[in-house]
C-alpha cells in the first residue's frame, strides 16, 4: 500500500485530505508542521504538503526533501490557495511535483495523486 503523508495544518481539511486518500486506498500519515513531515520522510511515497505551515513553509519543506538522496525523487504534491503566478514559479522552482489550488475537487486531488504514484506521467491538467 502506498503511504503519503498529509501535511496540514487546518485539522477539518486535514481530517478530509485523510478521509479521501484512506477512501482511495493509500496509507496516510497526518502532521501539521513541516518538522513533523521531514520526520516521516523516508516512509513515504508522496507528499502532500500546504505551502503554509505554522513551522516553515511547505516550499521549505520540499526544497530539503529535494536535497537528501532519500526523498529527492518521491513526488512533492502542494496544496495552497495562494494562485499568483509567482506562488506557481516558487513552487516549481522549489522542487514540487504538482500544485493544487485550494478550493479542489477532492475526486481531481487523488486523480492527480494516483498519477503521480503509478507512473502515468504529469497529473492531469499539466
Amino acid at each position: 500500500m502506498k503511504r503519503i503523508v498529509v501535511a496540514e495544518d487546518d485539522p477539518d481539511l486535514r481530517d478530509l485530505l485523510v478521509f479521501k486518500l484512506v477512501q482511495a486506498g493509500y496509507e496516510v500519515t497526518a502532521v501539521s508542521t513541516g518538522r513533523e513531515a521531514l520526520d516521516e520522510a523516508e516512509a513515504a511515497q508522496l507528499f502532500l504538503l500546504d505551502v503554509t505551515l505554522p513551522d516553515m513553509t511547505g516550499l521549505q519543506v520540499c526544497s530539503q526533501l529535494r536535497s537528501e538522496d532519500a526523498t529527492k525523487d518521491t513526488p512533492v504534491v502542494l496544496l495552497t490557495g495562494h494562485t499568483q503566478e509567482a506562488d506557481v514559479a516558487a513552487g516549481r522552482s522549489s522542487g514540487a511535483s504538482d500544485y493544487i489550488f485550494k478550493p479542489f475537487s477532492p475526486r481531481d486531488l487523488v486523480d492527480r495523486i494516483s498519477a503521480l504514484l503509478t507512473g502515468g506521467g504529469d497529473p492531469p491538467g499539466r
